[in-house]
């Protein structure tokens, strides 16, 4: 099934109702874990709603972060660091956690 959004390039998708939710040429990073386990690591994100900024403490660090949700079925995907106070963990603000299990690759 072609995506128009994508280009033809491979891309993520959710798992539940197949919207597009990352590019493959976004992943940073395939060495991360959220609640379900496995997570990745985007540059951008798309389809996708953005949850209220909250304060957390999490393996790496104390972040600023906002869940996200799939925009069309609602399932809860993983979550976008708005603020690192590490100087160190910089680099992932801005940047996008997703839970392998709630996505899927597509070609």
């Amino acid at each position: 099934m072609a995506d128009t959004t994508s280009n033809g390039h491979p891309l993520f998708s959710c798992r539940i109702c197949q919207n597009p939710i990352a590019l493959r040429d976004d992943l940073l990073s395939k060495r991360f874990l959220a609640k379900s386990g496995k997570a990745y690591l985007f540059r951008h994100a798309m389809n996708v709603v953005v949850g209220k900024k909250e304060d957390r403490q999490l393996m790496t660090g104390y972040f600023s972060v906002a869940d996200i949700f799939c925009s069309k079925c609602g399932q809860e995907l993983g979550w976008k660091y708005v603020k690192a106070y590490d100087p160190a963990q910089k680099y992932k603000e801005g940047r996008f956690i997703i839970e392998t299990a709630k996505i899927h690759k597509q070609y």
